[in-house]
């Protein structure tokens, strides 16, 4: 079970790609932040600090610790908040508890940080080596998306080739890779 007894704040992060939702809840379940956050370090860095300052120890708690969570996670632990995960699977049967149907980033957010500030045994702990392991990933995922790009681009090309001149395709097929 994860630890929550010296947290001021429970910060949920409903990640994205260009901007992330924050919802803030105090330990007795006081809204003290809602808003949308860039995804770039200084802004975060600035809530996290902020946050900090004013109530103590901030758990920053996301739903996806990869790719898109590296970000926010890699700054929050830099801060010196502490970090979890809520699995999506968790979350997703979490959410439905909660009224209303669309899914929203901020009512995300807001199951995250609930979640984590009354069922604290959902969440899952981040070591050191698992966001070591999610920027290899992201890391290899780069590669992968790279390599797919060139292959795909190579067969256009010779494609197009073959379709218009197929003797030029024939000289300079072997040398499109």
């Amino acid at each position: 079970m994860f630890d929550t007894e010296d947290v001021g704040v429970f910060l949920g992060l409903d990640v994205g790609k260009t901007t992330h939702h924050g919802h803030g809840l105090t330990p007795a379940g006081k809204k003290v932040f809602d808003k949308q956050l860039p995804n770039s370090e200084p802004k975060l860095r600035a809530v996290f600090d902020k946050l900090a300052a004013k109530f103590g120890t901030v758990l920053v708690i996301v739903d996806q610790p990869a790719s898109i969570g590296a970000l926010p996670l890699t700054v929050a632990r830099d801060a010196g908040c502490q970090v979890a995960y809520l699995p999506g699977l968790a979350m997703r049967r979490i959410a439905d508890l909660y009224p209303g149907e669309a899914k929203t980033d901020a009512k995300d957010a807001a199951v995250i940080a609930d979640a984590a500030r009354t069922m604290p045994h959902t969440l899952r702990s981040l070591e050191l080596t698992d966001e070591i392991t999610a920027e290899l990933t992201v890391l290899v995922g780069f590669d992968q998306d790279l390599a797919a790009e060139a292959t795909r681009t190579s067969n256009r090309i010779r494609g197009l080739l073959t379709q218009f001149h197929p003797s030029l395709e024939r000289v300079l097929g072997p040398r499109l890779d």
